[in-house]
């Protein structure tokens, strides 16, 4: 099927480390959230037709030619730009599906950017209690401007409502400070998962720190890499990469989260000004779109 784009959102993480703090042979093809509004479909493709509008992991471009199988509809009613946060809400979801946590317990995720953010919001939904922790106020700030009542700038070590209280910790910063702090705040075999990618050494911490909790603690550790799950689900696997994006584009049409009031959207003719913008954190909204809906227009 083939489209014209009408959205993409921006990951920061992934876009600013991988492509523009490393060397990478260029060109680069960055981006890996859009939504298109489809224009043909092959033959035999079901389930889509002219019109309808999708969303896919495909980059920044104006113009989307995937396979049937990487789409998933965009429910009727939800906003096309709001649509792309599902992306970015399938980091952690892969973390919800495979944990051993369950509702009503005690989570605290370690990073309130954009993927943090919408990782509290996930657990928040799923009946979890749920604590965020971030040492910039801004970012805690927005996270209780939409609806996270629970916030820290640090990890609440000293509070024995969450010392080795806790279930679940998910680093979504990939500092190991946070990823050391997140296995001493949970219970005796709790999961730490990292959620956050390690890109770069931040700190002089000891690797027999972190061993020592682990060991004495009974810490799970463990990477919360995505892509853990398959694309599509099996006969044994039932959860699978496309099911929470589904899932995702669901509880946004739902109301899961008004993300609106946390969006910039900018032209593809400014994506200087984007990436600079978040390399320097300069915009105070999480969630950053490109609008290719107006081709054309700056």
């Amino acid at each position: 099927m083939l489209g014209r784009t009408l959205y993409s959102f921006i990951s920061p993480g992934t876009e600013l480390h991988y492509y523009f703090l490393n060397e990478r042979t260029a060109p680069a093809k960055p981006g890996y959230a859009a939504v298109f509004e489809i224009e043909q479909v092959g033959e035999g493709v079901e389930g889509f037709k002219p019109g309808d509008r999708v969303f896919s992991m495909s980059p920044h471009r104006s113009f989307q030619h995937i396979p049937a199988d990487e789409a998933v509809l965009v429910p009727e009613g939800l906003d096309p730009a709001a649509a792309t946060i599902a992306r970015l809400m399938n980091v952690s979801m892969t973390t919800l599906m495979t944990t051993a946590a369950r509702p009503g317990e005690r989570v605290v995720i370690s990073g309130a950017g954009p993927v943090g953010l919408l990782a509290a919001h996930l657990f928040k939904r799923s009946g979890y209690d749920v604590l965020i922790v971030d040492p910039i106020e801004s970012r805690l700030e927005t996270a209780r401007d939409s609806g996270i009542s629970q916030t820290a700038a640090a990890m609440p070590l000293e509070n024995p409502a969450w010392k080795r209280q806790t279930a679940l910790a998910v680093d979504c910063s990939g500092h190991e400070s946070a990823v050391l702090d997140a296995c001493r705040i949970v219970r005796p075999r709790g999961e730490v998962v990292m959620i956050g990618v390690p890109w770069k050494r931040s700190t002089d911490l000891y690797a027999q720190e972190l061993l020592q909790e682990v060991f004495y603690n009974y810490v799970v550790l463990r990477s919360g890499w995505e892509w853990e799950l398959p694309i599509h689900p099996g006969h044994f696997q039932p959860h699978s990469i496309m099911g929470g994006l589904a899932l995702a584009l669901r509880w946004l049409a739902e109301g899961f989260l008004d993300v609106k009031p946390h969006t910039r959207t900018m032209s593809p003719h400014d994506a200087q000004e984007a990436y600079d913008g978040l390399l320097n954190r300069r915009f105070e909204e999480p969630f950053v779109l490109f609008d290719w809906s107006r081709p054309g227009e700056k």
